[in-house]
């Protein structure tokens, strides 16, 4: 295997990359662009019709890639980036609804399945960019600022609005429940208000 899968140091040349180090790359990040793919579609197939798209975008990129952590950056952004295209795409074609997408089987089941479905529901309500937030936040379990560079945001502009959105799905949630008066629209011990 060349010096790109050994080394922090990308090959500028896309024609050096050999086949190998091209699929140790889609390797290493494979699980973590399908996850944020099938997370905001909800979808199995179109995440992987879009997580194909993303390595064919992100191989015609090659030359302008600096380094193992610019190829992460640049995967998490693209990822971002066409999932919301993609809906915005479905929203005009009028494809299946969100909330009618299977779960994965893989998932271990909820202690419960209601709440989860409505958890599942409330965030699939949400705006394409503040569910992107809420989905790279807590279930990839990004850092603020990997968030920011993966949306192109300032770092307290993510925190602001991912703080309103969990706010607002406090809310909302509390309403569902029956418990507008419980409490559930401060944010948990250890969470500040921006």
């Amino acid at each position: 295997m060349s010096q790109l899968a050994l080394t922090d140091v990308f090959v500028p040349d896309a024609a050096v990359l050999t086949d190998a180090d091209f699929a140790a790359i889609v390797r290493e990040h494979q699980a973590t662009v399908f996850s944020i793919a099938y997370n905001f579609l909800r979808d199995a197939g179109q995440a992987e019709e879009l997580a194909q798209d993303v390595f064919l975008q992100f191989y015609k990129n090659l030359g302008r890639i600096e380094s193992r952590d610019h190829a992460a950056n640049w995967l998490r952004r693209a990822t971002c980036h066409r999932a919301i295209d993609f809906t915005r795409k479905r929203a005009a074609a009028r494809e299946v609804a969100l909330e009618s997408a299977p779960e994965p089987s893989s998932e271990p089941a909820a202690r419960d399945p209601f709440l989860r479905e409505h958890l599942r529901k409330l965030i699939a309500s949400l705006p394409a960019r503040k569910r992107l937030l809420v989905i790279l936040r807590y279930q990839e379990e990004m850092e603020m600022d990997e968030i920011a560079t993966a949306m192109k945001m300032p770092a307290r502009t993510v925190r602001t609005q991912l703080w309103r959105t969990m706010a607002h799905l406090r809310e909302k949630a509390a309403r569902l429940l029956g418990e507008a008066g419980s409490g559930l629209a401060t944010p948990p011990k250890g969470e500040r208000q921006p």
